[in-house]
């Protein structure tokens, strides 16, 4: 039997559409869909007359004036005020939330042109109208092709083709990808096949099947809900963020719920699922309820306070205030100011309001402001609480309850309070459920891990390291839990020594960062001196062996209260990681105080910053925070600013980072600290976060017994799912996989050399398959402590032979020059991360100038450093053209910094300077006109691809004759795309 043509596929998906209510219409290029766009934008509108010519071209002209995704996405969702010759305006609306009232079409086969002369074509598989708007884009794949091919083939269309013409195609919302028994959607703007999903039914079960799927997700009713009411457009990031099935049902289920019923209620969903934007969706649809007079999400800390409210005012900006104190939280809850300024209003908007829990109950218990919000004593008032086990079992919760008589409390978790982990008081037992009753949505950390919303745990337990075990080297033997052998300095060396011989096999050569958790703050110092020694001995040694050693960098901070509450075991029941104060303690520890200042202006000499442990406290923990979590990420947001200095490795804490800090790329743990349940599970999961291919797994080292602490975690709140699924396999089984699969590689391939025998696409493709798996699992294996790489069944350079041939292959194809046009190798998914994850990108470079800008002019290391840059830079190519201009700036710039100015900075200055004189330069030799040529580096900034040929025919004063056009043309644009190459760290 013959497998299903995907025009036959595409065909049979048409006709399903149709049963749905879509009218099948064959508008096949960009101008008849703009006629039928005006046709139905009268008809959603009632229009009684269709548009003129001239209205038509308002209503276009505002609907083109957004060039990207997110602008297009929001003047879909807003209205256009079209003037009449009379005088008079019409509302014109583009999109409704009630399916009723929006009108479906589906086409097929779309054909758009575009490129350098117009002659690139594309054409669209099935194409969803809602309005005349293409807002749904569906490819399809036939059954056995890797739908990841869907997903790549959709990403080149998006380089040009959905920009072409008049852009119509920037208005697509969602993509569905399918092959007929896999099914994944995602939003406009999308970069990588990791965040796609899959759509499910609300007890998580993935709906692959195309038919079903085209079932549940594209009827009219639900396509709607989720463009009009689940997709989020992020003001701080410009992107559209699309809800998963999970956070749907849950924000649902909690809508229905507050329409139905007076109880409160609960929403399970594991750790690192996206709780943040399931409250916000909640938040905002129920505030908006006319029987709800204020929703209030509450927190347990000031760092998830301001978190919390600057996530929220990405999605929609300023919809909340930041309640600073308690008289801001009572003047946001009265909708009022109490000591307005003369000629200012004294009425607040009506705001989503964020607070923490301390400012909340002082609202309702300090007489002053009591009185102030009595009003509300007996109104309909919905909070929400982040993390609901950690906040809600004091007395705080039975104040709200006793003040607010007509509350209605709705709990997010991702570690439960059960039976058997909770405290038991006067015989009740205070459960999650004891507080709220009903649970609304579950999604537990076996199902977030199917769904690749977050990694599973790789856990190597590596033992005590006990005073007798300390000089006979057994780093596996399990130890006796006792504070005199935990403590023992000899013990902590030992794993200091551990942690710096392994820390760069499990970070991927520094391309992720690490947190140690430790038992106490006296062992936290302890550790802290044991690394600044230990590193500077290494440091020596290499000296002496004319080596490089580059120290980690080691960021900590603790609680410098008098009255500590961190201790090594926490709660002793549920687990619960007790909170260090980030507001000044009331009573100091003067000797831990004199401790952190120390530390804190070490960070200051090395990161140019000015903090203390006074008013600089807070502004000290968030740097550090940021810097783990945004230092090696391409783009981090706007208001982070620029953190000056090198980036954190490892940043050493007892408690404070462990529960609501998310870093993408942080990727390992290190524990010697006694962990059970909900503290385990929130440590543990500080690693998990889905970030690129090569962060494959969150990796977690135990130095202590946690086996049995961890196993019970981890079935507890895979609520008695395999829990298995939440750990990667031991290495053994790993490694057995890799050498099957190095197998199964030169079964196609002998050697490296074989790859060029390879004529036919059947084979190309099983050798790009093949080497695919090899370098994934590969890469995978570097982590674990015990892979020995240079005894593997595939040695490095073998592996690097390959991968030459790898990558060449890949350059012809996407030059061209290798396959036909409509070839399958077009869409096949080479996972580049792989190969590339060593690039030299901006980043990079300014860690490796601060380094050598911090060494001893004429030093060795310094020497060193420089030596181990030009090695860098000299094997990639594209990096290899700007290393002139950086050697430049480390021999005549860097001598010349001012005192106290960043590396990043001189450097900026640096490298803006000598582009500019280059591009005056580049336009007074090849007779440019200065003008045109800002607008083609404008474009290039923005699109970030090279010009086409046609888009720097302006630049020329003098037009060259005819006879010799073509051969100039074609020069100029090698020069332009030349420079505009050197001269950009991007790329």
């Amino acid at each position: 039997m013959s497998t299903q043509k995907e025009l036959e596929l595409e065909n049979q998906f048409i006709a399903h559409l149709t049963t749905l209510g879509y009218e099948r219409v064959q508008y096949r290029n960009e101008t008849a869909l703009l006629l039928n766009l005006k046709k139905q934008i009268e008809k959603f509108n009632a229009l009684t007359a269709p548009l003129t010519h001239e209205q038509w071209e308002q209503v276009w002209n505002y609907l083109s004036s957004e060039h990207t995704i997110f602008g297009k996405a929001k003047l879909l969702r807003g209205s256009y005020q079209l003037k009449h010759d009379d005088g008079t305006t019409q509302t014109l609306r583009f999109l409704s939330d009630d399916a009723e009232k929006n009108i479906f079409q589906v086409t097929n086969q779309v054909t758009v042109q575009y490129g350098e002369s117009g002659t690139e074509t594309s054409r669209f598989d099935v194409t969803l109208l809602i309005n005349g708007f293409p807002l749904v884009q569906v490819e399809l794949k036939r059954s056995g092709v890797e739908i990841a091919q869907a997903f790549n083939q959709v990403h080149n269309y998006s380089k040009n083709a959905y920009k072409s013409g008049q852009g119509l195609f920037g208005y697509i919302q969602l993509f569905v990808i399918s092959n007929s028994v896999n099914c994944l959607y995602y939003s406009h703007g999308t970069p990588l096949f990791d965040f796609t999903f899959p759509w499910a039914d609300e007890n998580n079960k993935a709906i692959n099947d195309l038919s079903k799927f085209t079932e549940a997700f594209l009827n009219a009713a639900h396509i709607t809900k989720m463009i009009s009411k689940y997709i989020v457009q992020h003001q701080t990031n410009e992107c559209l963020m699309v809800l998963r099935p999970y956070q749907v049902y849950a924000v649902e289920n909690m809508i229905q719920h507050v329409k139905t019923s007076t109880d409160h209620a609960y929403i399970w969903h594991t750790t690192g699922s996206g709780k943040t934007l399931t409250a916000f969706k909640a938040s905002e649809i129920m505030r908006q309820l006319p029987e709800i007079e204020k929703v209030i999400f509450v927190v347990d800390r000031k760092d998830l306070d301001n978190q919390t409210t600057k996530e929220f005012n990405a999605f929609v900006p300023d919809c909340v205030d930041q309640t600073t104190n308690t008289k801001t939280l009572v003047e946001q809850l009265i909708g009022k100011r109490l000591n307005s300024r003369k000629n200012e209003s004294n009425l607040l908007t009506d705001k989503l309001v964020v607070t923490t829990i301390q400012k909340l109950n002082n609202a309702i218990t300090l007489p002053k402001f009591r009185e102030l919000i009595a009003d509300l004593a007996d109104k309909k008032v919905v909070f929400i609480f982040d993390e609901c086990h950690r906040s809600q079992f004091g007395d705080t919760h039975q104040n709200i309850k006793r003040f607010f008589k007509q509350a209605q409390m709705f709990g997010f978790t991702g570690t439960p309070i059960f039976p058997v982990n909770c405290q038991s008081i006067g015989g009740v037992k205070y459960t999650t459920e004891f507080l709220f009753p009903k649970r609304l949505h579950k999604y537990v950390i076996v199902d977030a891990i199917a769904d690749k919303n977050v990694l599973p745990f790789q856990i190597d337990y590596v033992g005590q390291f006990t005073a007798n075990q300390v000089n006979a080297g057994d780093e596996k033997i399990q130890g006796i839990d006792t504070k005199e052998l935990y403590d023992n300095p000899e013990r902590l060396e030992k794993i200091v020594r551990y942690i710096l011989k392994n820390h760069d096999k499990k970070t991927a050569k520094r391309e992720f960062c690490s947190m140690f958790c430790v038992s106490s703050v006296d062992v936290l110092l302890q550790y802290y001196e044991i690394f600044t020694r230990v590193q500077a001995e290494l440091v020596a040694e290499a000296d002496k062996k004319e080596e490089i050693y580059t120290p980690l960098v080691i960021g900590t901070i603790f609680s410098f209260g008098a009255q500590d509450t961190t201790n090594d075991a926490n709660d002793s029941t549920t687990g619960t990681i007790s909170e260090e104060e980030l507001e000044q303690p009331s009573q100091v520890d003067m000797g831990r105080k004199a401790q952190l200042e120390r530390i804190i202006a070490e960070f200051n000499t090395r990161h140019l910053t000015s903090y203390n442990c006074d008013e600089g406290f807070y502004e000290y923990y968030k740097n550090l925070g940021d810097r783990v979590k945004y230092f090696k990420v391409p783009k981090p947001p706007k208001e982070v600013g620029e953190l000056k200095g090198p980036p954190i490795d490892l940043l050493l804490v007892v408690n404070m980072f462990l529960t609501g800090f998310d870093s993408l790329p942080l990727n390992t743990i290190y524990v010697d600290k006694n962990l059970k349940y909900h503290g385990l599970i929130q440590a543990f999961s500080r690693t998990n976060r889905i970030y690129k291919p090569t962060k494959a797994f969150g990796n977690v080292v135990c130095f202590r017994n946690l086996k049995q602490a961890t196993d019970k975690a981890l079935s507890t709140f895979a609520d008695d799912q395999n829990f298995e699924q939440v750990i990667v396999p031991p290495l053994d089984q790993q490694l057995a996989e890799f050498n099957k699969c190095v197998s199964e590689l030169r079964k196609i391939t002998p050697e490296c050399q074989s790859v060029d025998d390879l004529k036919l696409e059947s084979q190309q493709l099983q050798f790009i398959q093949a080497f695919r798996d090899v370098i994934r699992l590969h890469s995978q294996l570097k982590m674990y402590t015990d892979f020995d790489v240079d005894n593997a069944v595939i040695v490095p350079q073998e592996l690097e032979d390959y991968k030459s041939k790898y990558k060449d292959l890949y350059d012809r194809i996407n030059k061209g020059t290798a396959v036909e046009k409509d070839s399958v190798l077009r869409d096949v998914n080479f996972a580049l991360d792989f190969i590339i994850s060593d690039y030299v990108n901006q980043d990079y470079i300014y860690t490796l100038l601060n380094m050598i800008a911090a060494a001893p002019p004429s030093s060795i290391q310094r020497a060193k450093q420089q030596q181990q840059l030009q090695s860098l830079l000299s094997n990639d190519r594209k990096m290899y053209k700007k290393m002139d201009l950086i050697q430049k700036f480390i021999d005549e710039q860097m001598p010349r910094m001012l005192n106290g100015q960043s590396v990043q900075d001189a450097f900026k200055q640096f490298w803006d300077a000598e582009k500019q004189q280059a591009y005056d330069v580049f336009c007074k030799d090849e007779n440019l006109v200065m003008d045109e040529f800002k607008k083609v580096v404008k474009r290039f900034d923005f699109t970030e691809r090279f010009p086409h040929a046609h888009e720097i025919r302006p630049l020329p004063k003098t037009k060259p004759s005819a006879l010799v056009s073509k051969v100039y043309f074609e020069g100029l644009h090698q020069k332009t795309n030349a420079i505009l190459e050197k001269y950009d760290l991007r790329i």
